[in-house]
């Protein structure tokens, strides 16, 4: 099939995609269903498991997969309840210690939190990326309306390959750190850099301010 082909498929198929949504976040509501209660993530530029989530929840047995969008494949293949949970990648109780508690190549899954959901997320390799201007905007959805004590916003430094090697604290440069939010359900954080080109990683914490929770959101981008 032509990507021509799919593409039509995929617009003929966008109720179904809307049923899925809307059943994906029915089944995160439901008590003693195994997901988190809805909480939230990077949106734009796409945290790793939300992208995967939105450009193949409804469609994530598709062999394709495997081929069109590697990382997000084995991704699925570890462990689908990362995907379905894309707005529950968090840590209690870290008490800003974050470097503590999540250990060098283990970043993207908060330190293998939630009894290792998030595993695949740390995985090596071609992850698909959002072209980004040198100044960006950050827009995180927090369903749960929990608001934030803050916004830790990082870039890879240039030089680092996200797809050869794994991400530590060293590889990353602080470039927002904000205020707090009062509670809602879309916060942006505008983000300025320079002099960087090519494949990085965006790597927003999100504390939250309804208790000590903190959320750890690794986004693949290109900054063209």
């Amino acid at each position: 099939m032509s990507c021509h082909d799919r593409d039509t498929l995929r617009t003929r198929f966008r109720p179904a995609l809307l049923l899925s949504v809307l059943a994906a976040l029915l089944i995160s509501l439901v008590p003693g269903s195994g997901t988190a209660v809805a909480h939230g993530s990077v949106v734009d530029p796409a945290s790793r498991n939300y992208g995967c989530w939105l450009r193949w929840g409804s469609d994530f047995q598709n062999p394709a997969m495997a081929q069109e969008d590697p990382m997000c494949w084995q991704a699925w293949q570890d462990d689908p309840n990362a995907m379905w949970n894309w707005n529950g990648l968090y840590r209690n109780g870290s008490a800003g210690d974050f470097q503590a508690v999540v250990p060098d190549g283990q970043l993207c899954s908060g330190g293998q939190t939630e009894g290792g959901r998030y595993n695949s997320l740390d995985a090596v390799g071609p992850w698909q990326t959002t072209d980004l201007s040198s100044d960006f905007t950050v827009r995180l959805y927090d369903q749960a309306s929990h608001g934030a004590d803050y916004f830790l916003v990082y870039v890879t430094r240039q030089g680092f390959d996200p797809t050869t090697q794994p991400l530590r604290w060293s590889d990353l440069q602080l470039v927002a750190s904000t205020g707090s939010y009062a509670p809602s359900q879309n916060y942006l954080i505008d983000v300025s850099t320079s002099g960087l080109s090519g494949r990085h990683v965006v790597y927003t914490i999100w504390q939250a301010s309804h208790m000590d929770q903190t959320y750890f959101l690794c986004s693949d981008v290109n900054f063209t």
